[in-house]
């Protein structure tokens, strides 16, 4: 381990003003920098924008955000038209049909109207199985 490592492991209690060494080598890791309260992380990036980079950056990622959605349902309206006429005889769609379809097909397999969050039941189930090992494995040292 390099001797940057090692100072670096030793934490902010033994760096310098601002979170840095003594040394004057920065204490994070190549790719990090200081945040707000000199610990080292990865949002600096993010503080150091202007409030007007931030809202064009928000608008941007925005327009992105709906380009990408309507090009989506685009290529559905195009799969469906190129396939399913041919194969199985059925109508072709409209652009607003085959985002009816998409949401349809949301709802139906993606248990849209249940409630939970995607993934929900799977991390409750791990949490109780998590919870039962906890458990399982405490009554073991105990009887040994």
């Amino acid at each position: 381990m390099s001797e940057h490592e090692n100072e670096y492991k030793q934490g902010p209690a033994d760096a310098g003003a601002n979170g840095r060494e003594r040394s004057g080598e920065p204490c994070c890791p190549p790719g990090r920098h200081h945040g707000h309260h000199g610990e080292c992380g990865e949002g600096g990036w993010w503080e150091e924008r202007s409030l007007a980079q931030k809202i064009m950056m928000g608008i941007g990622f925005g327009i992105l955000g709906i380009g990408l959605a309507f090009l989506f349902g685009w290529v559905v309206m195009l799969l469906w038209n190129w396939l399913m006429p041919d194969i199985f005889g059925l109508k072709r769609l409209t652009y607003w049909q085959a985002w009816g379809l998409l949401i349809l097909s949301h709802i139906l397999f993606k248990s849209f109207g249940s409630g939970h969050g995607p993934g929900g039941s799977d991390r409750k189930r791990r949490r109780h199985l998590r919870r039962y090992m906890h458990e399982e494995q405490a009554a073991v040292k105990e009887t040994e």
